[in-house]
């Protein structure tokens, strides 16, 4: 599943070729996504393009009149090709602009969504309750200790709750659990003030990184210019388990938690 830089780097990829476009056509081929299209999304038709935003793993396409709201789902992927080329199998959407070229959603999962509202994004019921971005100011480590205070579970999957933070998904908890040192088994509220800063830290490393990297490549995730996303090579133990910890050189163990592979090392790991 795309994670939090590899939505970031496809809003990288098509903002360029979509900030200050008119949508000229929209072109639905399937509308059974996650949720159907609303026939709403033709609204984009002769507007311009204000801005392409990121909100969680949510892209915003705002417009003068609304807003379209795209999630990738589990397998989706934007492209921006010449208008005319042919579609493919999986390629639901087509939103074509004044500069000859169009976006294109292709989901072969169809767990991804386009959605349409008039209001403020940001308040639209996917949106409005989520947790503070993890590459802003809001989220540092005082206020990842104070949300820890008698939160029992454990830290892994905590981390990826997207009303604590957004866009932590497993494969960068994974390694900024791993960088920071912390044991994915431990309860959140055992977390030190301490802890928690260089928690944190290593979250924003580990994310600004991937997204230096264009992303992690595994199984379906390509950048919206087609090559893949270069983060996998530097990935210390996701993926991993059963080899040596590139630290120490104990093998690196592997659970299940919240139905999410999680690896460690537990020499490393405290």
């Amino acid at each position: 599943m795309p994670e939090l830089p590899e939505v970031e780097v496809s809003r990288q990829g098509i903002a360029p070729w979509l900030v200050g476009q008119t949508v000229t056509r929209v072109v639905v081929r399937n509308p059974r996504l996650r949720w159907p299209i609303p026939a709403e999304i033709q609204q984009l038709v002769g507007c311009p393009i204000a801005s392409v935003q990121r909100r969680a793993k949510y892209l915003l396409l705002r417009s003068t009149l609304g807003t379209a709201i795209l999630h990738l789902g589990m397998s989706g992927k934007l492209r921006v090709l010449p208008v005319g080329t042919p579609a493919e199998k999986h390629d639901h959407v087509d939103i074509e602009l004044g500069n000859g070229q169009l976006l294109r959603l292709n989901d072969p999962r169809r767990f991804g969504a386009l959605l349409w509202t008039s209001g403020d994004p940001l308040h639209h019921g996917l949106l409005a309750t989520l947790g503070p971005e993890p590459l802003t100011d809001a989220f540092d480590g005082a206020y990842l200790h104070q949300r820890s205070r008698r939160k029992h579970s454990a830290i892994k999957p905590w981390l990826m709750d997207n009303h604590l933070v957004v866009g932590v998904g497993n494969i960068y908890a994974n390694e900024a659990l791993f960088a920071a040192g912390i044991d994915p088994r431990r309860a959140a509220s055992a977390l030190s003030p301490d802890e928690c800063d260089r928690l944190v830290l290593e979250i924003k490393t580990v994310l600004e990184r991937a997204i230096r990297q264009g992303g992690t490549t595994l199984r379906d995730f390509t950048r919206a210019d087609g090559r893949p996303g270069y983060f996998v090579q530097e990935l210390q133990v996701y993926g991993r388990a059963g080899e040596g910890c590139r630290r120490c050189g104990h093998p690196l163990e592997s659970l299940r938690q919240g139905q999410r592979t999680t690896v460690f090392c537990p020499h490393c790991q405290r």
